[in-house]
């Protein structure tokens, strides 16, 4: 039955009823992350950052884009399983969109499944190299298990990708000193 209904929706929303393609969202999204590596800023950082996630999350047909903001719901709920599910949805509709893998982490985290979290984190920085947001979730999830190199490795990331993100210097020295046990 649910596959049915993914099949009305995308053939009743028409990719054409969007302002922008999703090509045309990503190919935004691609300059705003350019613009991120040399932000001169936190501020500045902190403002793409929040456009460049507005971007990622609107990268969909419109059939996506209902799964993704009914699992965003659902996730803020707390209704894990169905917000993974709708999550998932999205992604048999669109596999390479980063945000939906992104977004089913979280939830499956929330969840208790670290394991799932962890693919769907893997796969999300496979479909976007650059995606900060996947990176960032990634070592929370390893400071949670107090898996100090791990999230120090994926902090990493993040600041190889986004230099001036807000709070992040100091989050890295910190993440560094609990890995490696060295002052920074």
């Amino acid at each position: 039955m649910r596959c049915l209904a993914l099949a009305f929706l995308a053939a009743v929303l028409p990719a054409a009823a969007l302002a922008q393609t999703p090509a045309e969202y990503r190919a935004q999204a691609e300059k705003l992350l350019d613009a991120l590596k040399n932000a001169p800023s936190e501020t500045a950082a902190g403002t793409l950052e929040q456009q460049i996630r507005e971007l990622w999350g609107h990268a969909g047909s419109p059939a996506v884009m209902l799964l993704m903001s009914r699992g965003v719901r659902e996730l803020h709920a707390g209704a894990m399983s169905d917000a993974i599910e709708d999550f998932g949805d999205a992604i048999v509709l669109d596999p390479s969109m980063a945000e939906a893998y992104r977004e089913r982490a979280i939830a499956r985290y929330q969840a208790g499944d670290v394991p799932g979290a962890i693919a769907d984190l893997q796969a999300a920085v496979q479909h976007e190299p650059r995606n900060f947001a996947a990176y960032e979730t990634l070592s929370h999830i390893a400071e949670d298990s107090e898996d100090w190199k791990g999230a120090y490795a994926a902090w990493q990331k993040v600041m190889e990708i986004d230099p001036k993100t807000p709070d992040g210097q100091q989050r890295l020295d910190e993440l560094k000193r609990k890995a490696l046990g060295e002052e920074t």
